[in-house]
């Protein structure tokens, strides 16, 4: 059974903590813009944490991103779904798949606008995650992550701007060299934006950047192939 703990309908935006039980919990920040109530829909930007953010201390979510962000903004047109991952753990793709399948359930999500990003290790969630669900999200935007170069052959049709500093020594940027080179074979035209200077926090950067939440509104999920009968 799925638990919702917190629901709200208050017209200005917020972001409260909620937790959502699979086979274990899993805690979350849920941002609501402004625009909520006034809507039939809204665009959904999940977020995924590196793992200094890891636990049971959900206000440590808010530090980098767009959970960061978006309560400051008063005009930010996204829901903002944001979980935290267990500590000692990595981020779990059937997991996430469930809990946005629940926000999907019970909130005002637009299904063909739905766009996945995370750094370092929600970095590496993001290009894990959009592999096993090639088809759910309308862009990706993975930051200083990597993953199996092999995965991507899936994902060559979704959008995606990859995003990596220069002079990173924790998550090299080859990682994310690799997992462009593989979206290229796989038909795909990724954006790829290096920040020469920077080490590893390239996020700080790249999410301050207005046009990288207009980029994610220009997308739109790609329907599957028809099987051939």
């Amino acid at each position: 059974m799925f638990v919702l703990l917190a629901f709200h309908s208050e017209i200005t935006a917020e972001q409260k903590a909620h937790r959502f039980d699979i086979h274990r919990s899993l805690d979350y920040l849920l941002f609501l813009p402004t625009s909520y109530e006034q809507l039939d829909s809204h665009p959904l930007i999940i977020f995924l944490h590196g793992a200094g953010e890891r636990g049971s201390n959900i206000d440590v979510v808010k530090v980098h991103g767009p959970p960061k962000i978006a309560p400051t903004k008063p005009a930010f047109p996204f829901i903002v779904l944001s979980p935290q991952c267990p500590a000692g753990q990595r981020w779990n793709a059937p997991d996430v798949k469930a809990l946005l399948e629940h926000i999907k359930e019970n909130y005002k999500v637009d299904r063909e606008r739905i766009y996945l990003t995370g750094l370092s290790m929600g970095g590496f969630g993001t290009w894990d995650i959009a592999s096993n669900y090639p088809y759910e999200f309308a862009a990706i935007a993975p930051v200083c992550g990597g993953g199996n170069p092999r995965n991507t052959r899936r994902m060559g049709h979704i959008p995606t701007w990859v995003f990596h500093g220069g002079k990173d020594t924790v998550v090299p940027i080859s990682q994310s060299e690799d997992m462009v080179a593989g979206m290229e074979k796989a038909g795909g035209t990724p954006k790829f934006t290096i920040y020469p200077n920077a080490g590893h926090d390239s996020w700080t950067k790249t999410y301050n950047n207005p046009a990288l939440y207009r980029w994610f509104l220009e997308h739109k999920k790609q329907a599957p192939p028809q099987k051939k009968r």
